[in-house]
């Protein structure tokens, strides 16, 4: 008998005990996971029950399914809450992945109207543009363009960025705290440039993800990314006042 929850139906307690067995046993992705029939008989429960908790799992995002081979541990979606400010570095490790980030571009340019209108400074104004590729576990799942003011971060430079997570750098060499940020999300289709970079399938869904992040009443830095939408979740949590 499964009895992990007695109030909860039999393939509920089912998933629940192969996500334990997942994570005790420290499966990794793609490894395979037991058969429907060898689930019956080490649980001693049907086979419908089986295949409801499949599905449940499968849904969730847990496994896949191959036919003619059997069902393997997913790759795991990199999940990321909303209501607080965070750090990409520090969440995927926090999730037991190792992150990286290779800049891809750093340099000085001339804000165009488009940045000068996102960051509220003039269209003269100089600007860092940074581009990153984010890594998980050796995978990419995000393409990043972040601009900020020069006049907010005098000298720095791309060695600094390579040494230092940029938020750490702006809150303990600048002095700067953060306020607020503002997210803005899309769902869109990877073109060829994006699919190219992040490694997918051209017209894959991906999410567009703007951030204009707050000191103040000044934005000290907009960031437009591009991310995989099967490795990435984002959630929110609500609650009552």
């Amino acid at each position: 008998m499964l009895l992990v929850d007695s109030k909860s139906p039999l393939y509920y307690q089912l998933a629940k005990l192969i996500i334990d067995e997942i994570k005790n046993k420290n499966l990794k992705e793609n490894d395979r996971i037991l058969t429907e029939r060898e689930y019956c008989e080490k649980y001693n429960i049907s086979r419908a029950t089986v295949r409801q908790a499949i599905s449940y799992l499968e849904k969730k995002g847990y496994i896949y399914k191959i036919q003619g081979c059997g069902t393997f541990v997913s790759s795991r979606t990199i999940k990321q809450k909303l209501l607080k400010f965070y750090s990409f570095t520090e969440e995927i490790k926090k999730q037991g992945k190792t992150p990286e980030s290779k800049i891809l571009f750093f340099r000085k340019i001339i804000s165009n109207e488009i940045i000068a209108k996102e960051l509220n400074i003039s269209p003269d104004d100089e600007v860092f543009e940074l581009i990153r590729l984010r890594i998980a576990d050796s995978e990419s799942v995000m393409y990043e363009k972040t601009y900020l003011p020069v006049k907010k971060f005098p000298d720095l430079s791309k060695k600094d960025l390579i040494k230092n997570p940029l938020y750490d750098i702006i809150q303990n060499r600048y002095n700067i705290n953060f306020t607020k940020a503002l997210e803005r999300f899309s769902v869109l289709s990877s073109d060829e440039k994006i699919s190219e970079i992040l490694n997918i399938p051209v017209h894959s869904p991906i999410m567009k993800l703007q951030r204009w992040t707050y000191t103040g009443i000044e934005i000290i830095e907009y960031t437009v990314s591009f991310v995989r939408g099967d490795r990435f979740e984002f959630e929110v949590e609500l609650a009552e006042d």
